[in-house]
């Protein structure tokens, strides 16, 4: 049976929901890993930036904006070393500028992907996948990209189903 991990990371707070500024308690991509975690039996990786983004998601949107157009690799509070051991790496997120956040980059690319099954997973609010296809091409070097699934932010809570079918699908034995 293959080992599976997920790497992910999520806003809570201020998100931007059906054209509305929302807060949410526990972001969109959180609550689909969960699923995947569960529909996998999953280990996982929360990335967790070492400075905070603004609690203002206008602001957020504005530091984001300037990460992208820098290629920035902010510092991370903890870096995961090693995904020896594991066959498939599900790499999720929220749709930020048409790809990850900046700071997914800063984790994956540490990372020795060679042999590895890549799946791209994206909650967003109509982008869909974006380019993150092409840019974990680029970034999981000697990885195989997998197919992958966009979450519409605020359809999360309800996407169980919609997970455990892709994970079925795509990822399981």
């Amino acid at each position: 049976m293959a080992k599976d991990l997920v790497i992910y990371y999520s806003r809570r707070g201020e998100n931007y929901v059906n054209g509305n500024i929302e807060v949410l308690k526990k972001g969109n991509t959180e609550i689909a890993v969960q699923y995947i975690v569960k529909a996998l039996q999953a280990d996982v990786f929360e990335i967790k930036p070492l400075h905070d983004y603004s609690e203002n998601y206008t602001e957020c949107v504005n530091e984001e904006k300037k990460e992208a157009k820098e290629k920035a690799r902010p510092a991370l509070k903890e870096y995961l070393t090693s995904i020896d051991g594991y066959e498939n790496i599900v790499v999720a997120g929220p749709c930020w500028c048409g790809t990850y956040p900046m700071p997914v980059f800063s984790q994956l690319e540490r990372l020795d992907f060679t042999g590895k099954n890549v799946f791209p997973v994206m909650s967003n609010e109509g982008s869909g996948l974006g380019h993150c296809v092409s840019d974990l091409a680029q970034i999981c070097q000697g990885a195989k990209i997998g197919s992958g699934l966009s979450i519409h932010g605020k359809d999360a809570v309800s996407s169980e189903a919609a997970i455990q079918k892709w994970a079925e699908e795509n990822i399981t034995d």
